[in-house]
């Protein structure tokens, strides 16, 4: 069986995921203390944006390590395809 690598974003993207997941506990019991929307939805708004955050870290990451280590080294001209690649995951 492959061990899967940790890469050195894992533990960071870690943190990040428990923040959110932290903040949206806080939100269910904003919801359930009836507090305001506008409140609710400025959190809630927050949380997605951890969330892709740590999305888009892990995939350059997996950009960066795995699909570079498959690949080999490239100048970098040859580079562009990847580079592309990590611009587009912004639209995931």
């Amino acid at each position: 069986m492959i061990k899967p690598i940790l890469h050195q974003t894992h533990p960071e993207i870690v943190k990040r995921l428990k923040r959110a997941e932290g903040h949206l506990r806080a939100i269910i019991d904003m919801i359930e203390g009836q507090r305001p929307c506008l409140d609710i939805a400025q959190q809630l708004h927050a949380v997605e944006k951890a969330i892709g955050a740590a999305k888009k870290t892990l995939i350059h990451d997996h950009i960066d390590h795995c699909l570079e280590q498959s690949a080999g080294p490239a100048s970098r001209r040859d580079r562009s395809p990847v580079e592309e690649v990590k611009e587009i995951t912004k639209y995931l």
